[in-house]
């Protein structure tokens, strides 16, 4: 069956997965719900409305997370990485969920490769490593030799994992209406959109053939834009099914590794330029970029190369969305707001009979701002006017726009704990620069302008960061953070849309 009809399948898949039931599997629903409102109600009667109330729910939704399983863990993981979209609070306590999950015993491995491969397990393997050495919340990773001689990584699906996907999104499509305007998750990520967004990226990773194929796809881009800092995984075809994929394993340092990454001199500022280089290249370029980008999806290798792990999910445009972020980049780069609100109609974040001119108008977003100049009341005052805003106009998170700001949250975090003095302009201007030297000419064709009109705007690049043009001439990680606890601390704790 061709590749392109297991993708259909998924999408599908996903379509269904997220329908409201009549009837939604009682006996999960009844786990789900006496656990989650176990936790909310102890939250209700201890601990709601003290200084650190917030906290203290952020914790207890993260330990139903854990006693529920791989869905709601894999969510927490997907919130883990919205630092900006979710709660502080609820981010910080999601990354703990990225280790989580245990491991699976070795005789369900053994049980899932076999039926896979229809034969015993050392019929295609001479070794086959009993421990994991990484399990996740769908998928566990074993140490391997094929009968060949090669050493490989086998990645084996969760047994039954399917079934429990299923349920838990029946569940959630059933909850997630209840929710809405009841909990305040986050102004423009609502949770049915949330849990919509859940089954499009989970059923994805469902099906390790789309996988493999998700692997060669961003190889292919990578190598096309000669971006050779780049080393990913090449799987074994004869060893590619829906729930087992065997591939050649990539050793180096792990990228939450920041004492490792310093005692093998690695240059943490290229590193990360590399990264976001590569990724911005292979969205605005070719349409398609690896979709979840963290830690433990990125090694160093000994070479200096970039070893990209774990092609679950892909971020995969249309022409259109491609489009659409060359808009960004270009209306970004030249202080063009107007342009940037053209860039969310095209991406789909926002209707598309938006009247873009009256909406950069009425929200203020051709004036940049100082939120360190402004008082508490006034800072809220305009946070609360922008989403309201937003939330009028139909603002939404499609998947494309979702993934690449959950990579971009990512490269954020990465400079904060690898390169905190990077010089944030003098990156956003050599990322500039770049693209219009290397690609100006087949990006402004495609996007039907005048080559010369693009011209880095560095004071409106300034504003974006609600730094005053004439106050500085640089802005390291470490100075925008202490300007963001500034602005947190203008806004109090218990800072809401309403």
């Amino acid at each position: 069956m061709p590749i392109s009809r297991y993708r259909a399948g998924q999408k599908r898949l996903a379509v269904q997965l997220t329908r409201r039931r009549r009837i939604p599997p009682i006996r999960r629903m009844v786990v789900v719900g006496s656990i989650l409102g176990w936790e909310i109600v102890n939250w209700k009667l201890r601990e709601a409305g003290k200084a650190d109330s917030r906290a203290k729910l952020s914790v207890r939704l993260r330990k139903a997370a854990e006693r529920l399983g791989p869905t709601y863990i894999k969510l927490a993981q997907i919130i883990s990485a919205g630092q900006g979209v979710f709660p502080d609070e609820l981010v910080e306590q999601c990354k703990l969920c990225r280790d989580a999950v245990p491991g699976v015993e070795f005789q369900k491995v053994r049980e899932t490769v076999e039926q896979a491969t229809h034969g015993d397990l050392f019929d295609s393997f001479a070794e086959f490593s009993p421990t994991p050495i990484a399990a996740a919340s769908i998928a566990q990773v074993h140490a391997a030799t094929l009968a060949d001689g090669n050493e490989v990584v086998v990645k084996v699906q969760r047994p039954n994992i399917e079934k429990l996907v299923r349920q838990d999104l029946a569940v959630m499509s059933t909850f997630a209406p209840l929710l809405v305007g009841r909990i305040k998750v986050a102004a423009l990520a609502n949770p049915p959109a949330l849990v919509e967004l859940f089954a499009e990226t989970i059923s994805e990773e469902l099906d390790f053939r789309l996988e493999a194929e998700n692997m060669e796809d961003v190889r292919q881009s990578l190598q096309e834009l000669n971006r050779g800092e780049f080393v990913l995984p090449n799987p074994v075809p004869e060893h590619t099914y829906k729930r087992v994929l065997v591939m050649n394993r990539l050793d180096g340092i792990d990228f939450s590794n920041p004492e490792g990454l310093k005692a093998h001199n690695v240059d943490t500022q290229k590193a990360i330029s590399d990264l976001l280089l590569g990724f911005l290249e292979g969205a605005f370029l070719k349409g398609v970029f690896h979709g979840d980008l963290h830690s433990g999806n990125l090694k160093i290798l000994k070479n200096g190369q970039i070893g990209l792990l774990d092609f679950g999910i892909t971020g995969r445009l249309s022409d259109r969305e491609r489009i659409g972020f060359l808009k960004m980049l270009f209306a970004a780069t030249t202080n063009n707001p107007q342009g940037q609100v053209e860039s969310l109609v095209d991406l789909g974040a926002l209707p598309s009979d938006t009247n873009v001119e009256q909406m950069v108008s009425e929200l203020g977003l051709d004036t940049p701002i100082d939120p360190t100049q402004f008082s508490q009341q006034e800072l809220i005052k305009e946070i609360r006017k922008l989403l309201k805003g937003l939330l009028f106009y139909g603002a939404k998170l499609p998947k494309p726009l979702m993934l690449y700001a959950k990579n971009l949250i990512f490269i954020e975090n990465s400079i904060a704990e690898l390169a905190p003095e990077l010089d944030l302009f003098e990156l956003v201007n050599s990322v500039s620069v770049h693209f219009a030297s290397e690609h100006g000419s087949s990006i402004t064709k495609e996007l039907g302008v005048d080559e010369a009109a693009w011209e880095l705007d560095l004071d409106g690049i300034k504003g974006s960061f609600w730094v005053d043009p004439n106050e500085r001439e640089s802005l390291t990680y470490a100075e925008l953070l202490e300007r963001r606890k500034l602005i947190k601390s203008r806004l109090g704790n218990d800072f809401t849309v309403d």
